[in-house]
C-alpha cells in the first residue's frame, strides 16, 4: 500500500474539489466519472449506488484511479491509484455520505445529504492506494 503524505492529504482535503473516478467497464473500455469524496486514514472514501456502473465496475475490478486537480495557476494535481472495497454497512454509508455531504454542501446541510445518500442500495466505497502521483504549482 501506499502512503498519502501530509501534502497530499491537505490538497485532496482542501475545498471542495471533486475526484475524476476511472474505472474499466465490462466491455473493457475506459470510462471516468466525478465523485464526491472524503479523506480518512490515509484512504479516501465515496458513495455509490451498488448497481451503478461504478458500483457493478468495482465489484468485478477493484482496480481504479482518482485524479483531482487544481485548475488555477500554479497548476497542481494528485493522481492516487487503488483498489476499492465496498460496503453496505448502513453506518458506514451513512458516516462517508455525511461526511462528503458537510464537504461538498456545507455542514448545514450534512445531516440532509448524509440521510439521503444512505438508502438501501447505496456503499461506501474505501480506495486503498497503491500508487501516488501528485504534481504542485506546475507553472512556478
Amino acid at each position: 500500500m501506499a502512503e498519502l503524505s501530509n501534502r497530499v492529504v491537505a490538497f485532496l482535503s482542501e475545498g471542495t474539489r471533486t475526484g475524476m473516478l476511472g474505472f474499466v467497464a465490462a466491455d473493457g473500455r475506459p470510462l471516468v466519472t466525478p465523485v464526491w469524496f472524503v479523506v480518512d486514514s490515509g484512504e479516501l472514501w465515496f458513495t455509490t449506488v451498488r448497481s451503478s456502473p461504478k458500483g457493478r465496475a468495482l465489484q468485478r475490478d477493484p482496480r481504479l484511479v482518482i485524479c483531482v486537480d487544481d485548475p488555477h495557476p500554479p497548476y497542481s494535481f494528485v493522481q492516487v491509484q487503488g483498489v476499492a472495497s465496498l460496503t453496505d454497512d448502513p453506518q458506514a454509508v451513512l458516516d462517508i455520505a455525511t461526511r462528503a455531504g458537510a464537504r461538498y454542501m456545507g455542514a448545514d446541510r450534512a445531516d440532509e445529504f448524509g440521510r439521503r445518500n444512505a438508502v438501501p442500495g447505496e456503499v461506501a466505497v474505501r480506495v486503498r492506494p497503491t500508487k501516488v502521483i501528485s504534481a504542485f504549482n506546475i507553472s512556478d
